[in-house]
């Protein structure tokens, strides 16, 4: 476990093991996101549009991501966590199987922040420890089927992130509006 100061508060990072992966686990979570331009490719060129909705989950989506979370780690990959007061506030998971034409790439499968603590440095960490365990599994990128929202795609920016250079038809077909990324390790 790794604890880290951010501002008054103090933030506990660590593997989060699969039977710890409960709905109850995410009840203080808040996935809100009030969403008003996003990236598309039009043409062959990116464009920011105006696109607005409010993106948040309800208590079948809580259902599905556990569920998800937990054949995560079922099949080799892991998720990690930032908690402040031991209560979930940051996640990140990356699959275990390596993939590509050159086997290269593990999937960022997923990596949120809750909404009261975005912008304080919390994504950044969780993203770097993913890249670390992806590293050490044998990747070589990270690849990212990410929410096209401006914000969402500024801060994988931030991290690194460009356009994958190979998409995955998987994550194109089942998010037809994420912007497909990579980062290298």
């Amino acid at each position: 476990m790794t604890q880290e100061r951010r501002g008054t508060m103090m933030i506990d990072y660590r593997m989060i093991k699969a039977e710890e992966l409960s709905e109850d686990l995410f009840g203080e979570f808040i996935r809100h996101q009030n969403v008003t331009k996003c990236w598309r490719k039009v043409e062959g060129s990116w464009q920011i549009m105006d696109i607005a909705f409010v993106d948040d989950w309800n208590q079948e989506d809580y259902e599905q991501l556990t569920e998800s979370l937990r054949n995560i780690i079922a099949l080799g990959g892991m998720v990690y966590g930032a908690f402040q007061q031991n209560v979930l506030k940051g996640f990140v998971a990356v699959s275990g199987e390596l993939f590509g034409t050159k086997q290269e790439y593990l999937d960022l499968a997923e990596i949120y922040v809750s909404e009261e603590l975005r912008g304080q440095g919390v994504g950044t960490r969780l993203f770097q420890k993913a890249g670390e365990w992806a590293r050490a599994k044998g990747a070589k990128k990270l690849y990212i089927s990410a929410h096209s929202a401006v914000e969402s795609q500024a801060f994988y920016k931030r991290q690194g992130c460009v356009e994958a250079r190979e998409y995955s038809a998987k994550h194109v077909e089942k998010e037809p509006c994420d912007c497909q990324l990579e980062c290298q390790l």
